[in-house]
């Protein structure tokens, strides 16, 4: 049997995971987890074939879950799930050691294969993802300035890039308001820009997020 755990915020991916579980026999959710430091305690106690990471959460974010996972349990395979589906996200979670990486809008088809092939021994990266990744190689030669930021650093950024107040940034990330500030700050520093609008350039250049016929949209 498949254990899986899945680690999200969102009830709605819970629902749809447990649903894509039992509609397979040989495929069972074994635990439900809403933050990082949730997921490392259901590892422990569940233990689980296969984890399902989000990786935006309140707390740990899925990154260093992912990363702590990986390093006390190797035989655990980590399959990040997420919105983010730009870089430098991607890189960072298979450097992290996730051997997976899907856009939360996959079908449950590509998720099944994903498990399976994860747990042959395999890594799997959906193909416009992986794209990505190949194309950013090609076009800088090198690595982003946003590879520098933090985890919640790269968080607080792309909510600024999208348009959220400082109090909403706190509100999404269950953080003081003045911390907000601060990283708002420590972004500046490490980008070299110096407003918001500096910033959105900045990750429009390096294809954190993309411009759409209605502005510009978080990766």
């Amino acid at each position: 049997m498949i254990r899986l755990l899945v680690v999200d915020d969102h009830r709605m991916i819970h629902r749809a995971m447990a649903h894509m579980a039992a509609a397979r026999a040989d495929m069972e959710v074994v635990g439900e987890a809403s933050s990082g430091e949730e997921a490392l305690e259901f590892v422990d106690a569940l233990a689980p074939n296969v984890v399902l990471m989000d990786l935006d959460m309140p707390g740990m974010g899925g990154l260093a879950a992912t990363e702590r996972i990986a390093r006390a349990h190797p035989q655990v395979r980590v399959i990040v799930i997420s919105a983010q589906t730009q870089e430098p996200y991607p890189s960072r979670a298979m450097a992290a050691g996730a051997v997976g990486y899907l856009s939360k809008d996959s079908e449950e088809a590509e998720i099944e294969r994903a498990i399976r092939r994860v747990l042959s021994g395999g890594k799997y990266i959906a193909a416009d993802i992986a794209g990505q990744m190949a194309e950013r190689l090609l076009a800088t030669g090198k690595g982003s300035p946003f590879d520098a930021l933090s985890e919640r650093e790269m968080s607080v950024a792309l909510k600024i890039t999208a348009g959220h107040s400082t109090q909403q940034i706190a509100d999404l990330l269950d953080i003081h308001p003045n911390t907000v500030s601060s990283f708002r700050r420590r972004i500046y520093d490490k980008l070299n820009v110096n407003n918001d609008v500096e910033l959105t350039r900045a990750a429009f250049r390096y294809g954190v997020i993309r411009e759409s016929a209605e502005g510009w949209d978080s990766a």
